[in-house]
């Protein structure tokens, strides 16, 4: 913890020292500190697991502090739950129980079956979060792949990615299909993947889950992750059963506002392929930050052209926009299939 203790002389007078300068998570690690080891558990076990790790890892560098510190801290949490009200804390029991004084809990349960949100299901295959990657392969590998694709849909895009890298390349494709394709899960399925997890000696959660199939661009990441080649070659196999959702996850695991991570000798080289009647639409809905980058690849010149083109255009529907974005990705794509240019910034990671 980088701890900023200034001190400033006025006539040869030292002022006061400054207030310790501490982060949020440092905040957050020194109050962790503070409580019992029971109450800092409770608060642990609600947290993400990456949120564990680098809580721990702040922990560590907070052990030392001093008072001074265990001050700025308090004083940060007392002021900011004055600014909290207890309004919302537990708030469906406090409704239930004013309607059954009011009107009795026969009639009181009636109005708020009808008058409750609909309280979801809770997960229960969180403990996959806390699981290597090489112990869940473990795990499913000798599963039927709609129980891969299950495990695969509860994990981030970065750890499905690792895991489907892992597993047989001859069960990829399907195992991706099956993911883009899930639907309402069975609790039959829910109860072999709890008796998987029970065999790796996991804690079991508590109620089944109905999911849907993962978006186009959740699994376009996965794609992005485990590598061009891998990607390539599962897009391909997924083009054979389903173009459409091959076709969607392509469309997404390099968007227009990708374009931005090019080198500009890549960028530039888009540019000249693409005409201004359709760059101008497609700039119209772009964010600030790529149109100065595509316009920056420009001679001057051409670039103030544009702009006044932009200008003149005025509002475009969205629809043209869109069409004009897909356009000028279509032709990158076809620029990084030659060979010309490299998008992603390595050569494996995007197709």
């Amino acid at each position: 913890m980088a701890d900023v203790m200034e001190k400033s002389a006025d006539n040869g007078v030292n002022a006061a020292p400054a207030r310790p300068n501490i982060g949020d998570e440092q905040a957050a690690a020194i109050l962790l500190l503070l409580f019992s080891e029971d109450e800092a558990a409770q608060i642990l076990s609600r947290l993400e697991p990456d949120e564990v790790q680098q809580l721990s890892k702040v922990m560590y560098s907070v052990a030392d502090i001093g008072a001074p510190e265990i001050n700025v801290v308090l004083d940060r949490f007392v002021d900011r739950a004055r600014h909290r009200t207890t309004v919302g804390y537990k708030a469906d029991l406090q409704i239930e129980s004013m309607l059954t004084a009011a009107l009795g809990e026969q009639r009181a349960e009636a109005i708020v079956s009808r008058t409750a949100p609909k309280k979801k299901a809770a997960p229960n295959l969180e403990p996959l979060k806390w699981m290597a990657s090489k112990d869940i392969v473990a795990m499913i590998e000798d599963e039927h792949p709609q129980i891969a694709a299950l495990v695969l849909s509860f994990l981030s895009s970065d750890s499905a990615a690792e895991v489907l890298k892992l597993l047989p390349e001859s069960e990829q494709d399907d195992i991706v299909y099956r993911l883009a394709t899930l639907g309402k899960v069975s609790t039959d399925a829910i109860g072999t993947i709890e008796q998987l997890l029970n065999a790796f000696h996991a804690p079991q959660a508590s109620a089944p889950v109905e999911t849907g199939g993962n978006s186009a661009s959740e699994i376009a990441a996965i794609m992005n992750l485990i590598g061009k080649k891998q990607s390539k070659r599962v897009i391909k196999s997924l083009a054979k059963r389903d173009k459409g959702i091959a076709g969607a996850i392509e469309d997404q695991m390099f968007t227009f506002a990708d374009l931005v991570t090019l080198e500009v000798k890549d960028l530039g080289t888009v540019m000249r392929g693409v005409d201004n009647d359709s760059l101008v639409p497609a700039l119209k809905g772009a964010d600030d930050q790529l149109r100065e980058r595509i316009l920056g690849c420009m001679s001057s010149r051409a670039a103030q052209t544009l702009e006044d083109e932009i200008e003149e255009r005025g509002p475009i529907p969205m629809a043209d926009v869109i069409e004009a974005q897909r356009q000028v990705v279509a032709h990158a794509r076809k620029l990084a299939d030659n060979g010309e240019i490299v998008i992603g910034g390595s050569s494996d990671e995007y197709l």
